[in-house]
């Protein structure tokens, strides 16, 4: 997928050693790919280099299944209308097997439909993350009876990381080029 953005992306030959080392770091892992924020983040290495480390944890690396992280991803994506992270995760999540009206309540920001109790209970701290930025006694109480206090405390660390991801993807305006019909209204 290639990137469009506001910033200018230097060429790999015009980048400095600290850059090109984030870069070949970022290739080599799972991702494979500089898509997302990694083009803006690659102007900062300081920034980037433990930023894609967080990244790489809390997409690969959580308790969590596949398809319970990308309910987080795109519960992020939603609220914060970020077009990338949507374009990016969406097939993501179809592929892991969320299931679709899910998704199609997300994409339209109305409230999903869960019968998962598990994804109910994601969708639900993110919400509380993000409409009041606090997970009240008894929601948590419910995420850790079902995540345990290390998954509670990496969900909120894919909820957090994603939120950076969307607002470094939204203020730079970092999207794929071809994309004509974006998913969200701007």
């Amino acid at each position: 997928m290639s990137m469009q953005s506001r910033l200018n992306i230097p060429p790999r030959n015009e980048m400095r050693d600290d850059q090109r080392a984030v870069l070949d770091d970022i290739l080599a892992g799972p991702r494979g790919n500089l898509d997302g924020p990694f083009l803006a983040w690659i102007h900062s290495p300081g920034l980037a280099n433990p930023a894609q480390q967080l990244g790489a944890f809390c997409r690969y690396h959580t308790q969590l299944s596949l398809v319970e992280s990308e309910l987080a991803i795109l519960t992020t994506a939603s609220w914060w209308r970020s077009q990338a992270e949507w374009m990016i995760h969406e097939p993501i999540a179809r592929q892991a097997g969320l299931d679709g009206a899910i998704i199609d309540a997300l994409h339209a920001q109305q409230p999903p439909e869960i019968s998962d109790h598990r994804q109910q209970l994601i969708h639900n701290i993110g919400v509380s993350l993000y409409q009041n930025r606090r997970v009240n006694d008894e929601l948590y109480t419910a995420g850790v009876d079902a995540f345990g206090e290390q998954g509670m405390v990496e969900l909120v660390g894919i909820f957090g990381y994603y939120a950076f991801v969307a607002m470094t993807l939204n203020t730079f305006e970092m999207r794929p080029e071809y994309a004509e019909n974006l998913p969200f209204a701007e």
